[in-house]
């Protein structure tokens, strides 16, 4: 039986260039707020939980005594692994694993972070509950991901296509499905923040390798839909389009 921990392993074979190169997950605004909050409790022992291409190790290193560059694809944590001794970050260390079984103590770090990666975890549950006893008391957690919608029409059209892309997603969590999540898992929630995300349709599809079969069917998909869905995810000629996501900043108190 092949389980969705496998599926993501398979998924991202071949492709952390793709990721280390992507504008999308280079750049943003969060970044700068992440810097910020670590400089301000002046965390030393960080975990950017599903490193993928190792942009939040690259932009926090400087600021801390350690980050953990976890992933579950063994291929991404080698290259943020590389990438980092190039920078000249030797206190950054690689280690490959899921993100529903954290192989650290309780307690362990002063910060998570985890950027991108949530909408592909096999049990967001039990990964929260995870995060939730690797972290130190009074210690904070940064969660950023791609987010869906309540409207069951919306939110059918953006979970369809991101399946169609890549197999191993799993669910781009609403906001109330979020609040539920870090709630029952124990965080107190500090920050809720969307941001709008356009994303250029050719480099989307192309960075996960899509089949033609997939685009064409996403396509396909984008030239049938109601005005309601193409107005909401702006979606243009050429299949660009934007979604939302969400920056969560939670407490363990």
């Amino acid at each position: 039986m092949t389980t969705q921990q496998q599926v993501n392993q398979t998924q991202y074979q071949n492709k952390s260039e793709a990721y280390l190169n992507s504008k999308v997950h280079a750049q943003g605004i969060e970044f700068k707020k992440m810097q910020n909050l670590i400089q301000q409790h002046q965390f030393k022992q960080v975990l950017d939980l599903g490193c993928g291409g190792g942009h939040v190790t690259y932009q926090i290193a400087a600021f801390t005594e350690q980050v953990i560059a976890y992933d579950i694809t063994p291929e991404m944590v080698n290259l943020v692994t590389m990438q980092s001794q190039q920078k000249g970050f030797d206190h950054v260390i690689g280690q490959v694993g899921a993100a529903e079984q954290l192989d650290f103590p309780a307690e362990h770090f002063d910060c998570v972070i985890s950027r991108y990666s949530a909408h592909h975890w096999q049990n967001i549950t039990q990964a929260l509950h995870e995060i939730y006893r690797v972290l130190r008391v009074n210690g904070k957690v940064i969660m950023f991901d791609i987010i869906g919608n309540a409207n069951p029409i919306l939110d059918t059209f953006i979970q369809t296509i991101e399946t169609i892309r890549d197999p191993s997603h799993v669910r781009n969590y609403n906001l109330s499905e979020w609040m539920a999540f870090v709630e029952q898992a124990g965080f107190k929630i500090e920050i809720i923040e969307k941001q709008s995300l356009a994303l250029n349709f050719q480099s989307w599809v192309e960075r996960m390798q899509t089949l033609e079969k997939g685009i064409h069917t996403i396509r396909y998909l984008q030239s049938k839909i109601s005005d309601q869905v193409r107005s909401y995810y702006q979606i243009k000629e050429d299949g660009t389009f934007t979604s939302e996501a969400v920056y969560l900043v939670l407490s363990k108190i």
